[in-house]
């Protein structure tokens, strides 16, 4: 059996990455794009409940974390942004 593919994720403020399952990253990365399409913005902490709520039952592992890990990636590359001086954290697709 082979090897599950592995992303290297990003981080906002250049710390180091980590390693995760190209699989898992995708299911949060699709996740987290396909709700900030539906309302253009959301409270990062309304969005994490949501997707623990739904994915937990058949997710391999801690949707918590790779929530996190993923947003974080997302937010490294560009493609989605914190809200400045909203608190607590809102995100959205970055324009």
């Amino acid at each position: 059996m082979s090897k599950p593919e592995k992303i290297l994720t990003l981080h906002p403020q250049g710390k180091n990455g980590v390693n995760i399952d190209l699989e898992k990253y995708n299911t949060l990365k699709n996740y987290i794009l396909t709700a900030l399409k539906e309302r253009a913005e959301i409270g990062f902490s309304d969005l994490f409940e949501e997707a623990k709520d739904e994915l937990q039952p058949s997710f391999e592992g801690k949707v918590g974390w790779y929530f996190v890990t993923v947003k974080l990636d997302l937010e490294a590359r560009g493609i989605i942004e914190r809200i400045p001086k909203k608190s607590p954290q809102v995100i959205r697709l970055k324009k």
